[in-house]
């Protein structure tokens, strides 16, 4: 159809006003002008949109139908001009997908960090699984992703942003059975009775069994926790021990009073966070920036472990 967005403002203006004249003037147009584009509305939608009385103008049965879908087209018209003007002003956004075994402990900073560099920038926050986040990314659903390194993708530029180191986690009765000589405690030293993780789909469950020396397909781990403040109070009344990521310690062990943690002897098994984006995605400035918030906040939560 060949209607366009005046002639639409001029309907809604009328229909507002219920006057020709008032309508004009509020659209800063002379009266024949604004009627002139009326009638044309009007055969282009194939007929009255108005029914004109003396002193009043009341809206046609076709005139109430057209005006609802008029008024979400020059909503969505307003929206798209004010985007077309925050952009032009520098204002941006960005869709971030991150994993949860990193988007609890890191977000509260990495959002405040933003925040503070541009007030303009509005965050999008998506948060999946390692395969749900890659096909998002692939998908152009999101513009960038947070999670465990490498992610097998040759499309895809990954930057190593820190290294997050690997806890045992359990009861005190259980960290006591182990070896008391913690540097001679190696995560190849766990049995496949004693470990408790996340349910399959979970990066952090394959990094683990892969430390562990570990393979799922023996059916004697234990895999059905959905989220690592579920497997902390698990482990915590004994009834296992897991891999904890130092990024979760600090706020797991604090949630958790029974939860205790011990480090294993060097080398210490570790995962390696980074941010990921695809290869075609122009390298602009929000990459690095990201990426430096990013980073400070997880190496300030991993310092505080290692003190």
């Amino acid at each position: 159809m060949n209607f366009t967005l005046r002639q639409l403002q001029y309907f809604n203006a009328v229909a507002d006003q219920r006057n020709f004249g008032r309508a004009a003037q509020m659209c800063n147009v002379s009266q024949p002008a604004l009627s002139v584009q009326i009638k044309a509305l009007e055969e282009t939608l194939g007929g009255p949109l108005f029914e004109r009385q003396a002193r009043d103008i009341l809206l046609t049965p076709l005139g109430r139908d057209v005006l609802d879908y008029a008024q979400q087209v020059l909503g969505a018209a307003d929206r798209l001009d004010q985007f077309a003007r925050d952009h032009s002003g520098g204002h941006r956004s960005l869709s971030i997908g991150i994993i949860p075994t990193i988007a609890p402990y890191i977000l509260p900073g990495v959002l405040a960090g933003l925040r503070a560099s541009d007030v303009s920038l509005r965050v999008q926050i998506r948060e999946a699984r390692t395969d749900r986040l890659l096909a998002m990314l692939r998908a152009g659903e999101i513009d960038a992703g947070v999670m465990a390194l490498p992610s097998g993708g040759n499309e895809l530029f990954e930057l190593p942003l820190f290294e997050d180191r690997f806890l045992l986690a359990g009861s005190a009765g259980r960290l006591q059975t182990m070896r008391q000589d913690p540097e001679a405690l190696r995560p190849v030293d766990l049995q496949t009775t004693q470990l408790m993780l996340l349910d399959d789909g979970h990066c952090l469950t394959d990094q683990a069994l892969e430390v562990c020396g570990q393979d799922r397909s023996s059916g004697l781990i234990n895999m059905g926790a959905s989220s690592l403040a579920t497997l902390s109070r698990l482990v915590a009344e004994g009834f296992g021990l897991t891999l904890m990521p130092e990024l979760a310690a600090k706020a797991e062990t604090g949630a958790v009073p029974g939860l205790k943690l011990q480090r294993f002897g060097k080398p210490q098994p570790f995962r390696t966070v980074g941010l990921v984006r695809r290869r075609s995605t122009r390298a602009e400035d929000w990459f690095d920036s990201l990426a430096d918030v990013i980073r400070v906040v997880g190496e300030d939560i991993v310092s505080i472990t290692r003190i």
